[in-house]
């Protein structure tokens, strides 16, 4: 099979990084005599005529350095439950998209996206469409590759946010309690609680016992340590309780999560005695330029991505196997969430320098 024209689409949550594979992918590709068709808001380019447009190395020149995705994307359930209008009449989801997939003459895509791009790609792939998936998620949860670009600038963000607050929580002999995104995995939390320098860390894999993290603090208080710091994944759940849930799911959108440290903040003060605050990082951790490792790595990613397709080797997703990129097989992927091991190396040496998990 030549390639003569892909397109590129952005899927799910946005991430710092995707407009640096959107980079690599339109160069690469143009320096191998691919034109590169933007899909714009994910599928979506597949469905509405006015949603694409040629994309050339003039048209991604200066965009590495920036956060958001410069083709927009959408963040809805499953986008095959129900049928697609349009201006040209009814369709349903799958057929439509295979129709414009070929009437626009493509001979691949590459689909950068998380678990529920990768899904709905894969299904894609199934029905006869030619493509490569690239991981995409600040949570760094998709399962079979190491790291995601993203992971990184969201952890350093929420460092420096951690590393601001001790200043404040130490001059009140406060407690402060930070939430962190992560649904179902607590990596950021991990990693920029353990990067902070935070007290406790209380993530989804390790339903937690409240008065074990008021009983932390007060030991620490015992020592002669003022103030604590508390990370809090958005998605940590009290041993007996369950998910902070600010909506629930509905019409093919995924349930928003939204108050764990608000919960663990107004439980701690009455435990501990010590006046509590809370802060929420929320979406601040998905914006602004990615780091260096980043823009590195989601290179690399758009890059492998290109060349997968060139080489024929369709339905896989990038994947980082340091050092190496490596193709896995998308069925390998999807359906499954990469959590923190109980014995992950990071988790056990904050715990060998006295960090609580609540457990």
């Amino acid at each position: 099979m030549s390639l003569k024209k892909i397109g590129v689409l952005t899927g799910g949550g946005d991430a710092p990084g995707l407009n640096a594979v959107i980079r690599a992918v339109v160069k690469s590709a143009y320096n191998s005599g691919v034109e590169v068709i933007g899909l714009e808001d994910s599928f979506d380019g597949l469905i509405y005529p006015d949603k694409s447009r040629v994309l050339t190395p003039g048209d991604v020149t200066g965009i590495l350095r920036f956060g958001g995705t410069i083709l927009g994307t959408v963040n809805r359930g499953n986008p095959f439950a129900e049928p697609i209008v349009t201006p040209g009449g009814t369709y349903n989801y799958a057929d439509r998209v295979l129709q414009m997939f070929e009437k626009m003459g493509l001979d691949a895509l590459v689909c950068i996206g998380g678990d529920g791009t990768l899904a709905i790609s894969y299904e894609f792939y199934k029905k006869g469409i030619p493509l490569v998936g690239v991981p995409k998620t600040i949570d760094n949860d998709i399962y079979g590759t190491t790291s995601c670009f993203g992971f990184d600038t969201a952890v350093s963000f929420a460092t420096d946010a951690i590393d601001r607050l001790h200043t404040t929580a130490e001059a009140h002999r406060r407690i402060m309690v930070v939430e962190v995104m992560g649904r179902y995995a607590g990596w950021i939390a991990l990693h920029a609680g353990v990067a902070g320098g935070a007290d406790v860390i209380l993530i989804p894999e390790i339903p937690y016992d409240l008065e074990k993290v008021a009983q932390c603090i007060r030991e620490r208080d015992e020592r002669g340590a003022r103030f604590s710091i508390v990370v809090v994944a958005e998605g940590a759940i009290p041993k007996g309780g369950k998910l902070s849930v600010l909506s629930e799911a509905h019409g093919g959108t995924v349930e928003r999560l939204g108050g764990a440290g608000m919960y663990c903040a107004n439980a701690l003060e009455p435990l501990t005695h010590k006046e509590t605050r809370y802060v929420v990082l929320g979406h601040l951790q998905r914006g602004g330029m990615p780091t260096a490792f980043d823009r590195t790595l989601a290179t690399r990613f758009g890059g492998k991505a290109v060349e997968l397709l060139l080489n024929g080797q369709f339905g896989k997703m990038v994947a980082n196997h340091p050092p190496d990129l490596v193709p896995i097989p998308l069925q390998d992927v999807v359906g499954k969430t990469k959590t923190v091991p109980l014995d992950n190396d990071l988790l056990m040496t904050a715990r060998a320098l006295g960090v609580g998990f609540g457990d």
